[in-house]
């Protein structure tokens, strides 16, 4: 039986339009210290923070209101063996209305209990989903980590 990929979701009284516009200002709930464009298809951006974690994500579907996904081309994690556990996973956010609100199921695809940073790179990804973006989505301010 294989394990499930790191999934987490949450509801809000905010419009789709909203949750993806929140989704999509990476600086305002991941991190200030992110390169290139969060926007727009097909976009690469990278993500660092100290010498503990490096990646390159290329956005490979940006659907507005719906879902956006990114794709993990580079990745170095400092503090497990294997440097690249990251590389080749997905990283995907889906939205759905559901009686007015709006939830958001967000997937790190390739993160299973079986990779070494899975505890945690799975409790980082619960206080950046569920904590800030959450609140950059419900009160316009995220708690990013911010630039060195």
């Amino acid at each position: 039986m294989t394990k499930p990929d790191y999934t987490t979701s949450f509801t809000v009284d905010k419009s789709p339009e909203d949750v993806f516009a929140a989704i999509t200002n990476v600086r305002g709930w991941w991190s200030e210290e992110i390169d290139g464009r969060t926007d727009k298809l097909g976009a690469e951006f990278k993500f660092h923070y100290q010498d503990l974690h490096k990646s390159t994500q290329k956005i490979t579907e940006l659907v507005p209101s719906k879902k956006v996904v990114w794709h993990v081309t580079e990745s170095h994690i400092g503090f497990v063996e294997d440097k690249t556990e990251w590389k080749g996973t997905d990283i995907v956010f889906e939205l759905a209305t559901k009686n007015g609100t709006t939830e958001l199921r967000f997937t790190h695809v390739g993160l299973v209990p079986a990779i070494e940073c899975y505890d945690d790179c799975s409790g980082a990804w619960g206080f950046y989903v569920n904590d800030s973006l959450r609140s950059l989505i419900t009160t316009g301010r995220g708690q990013p980590n911010r630039k060195e």
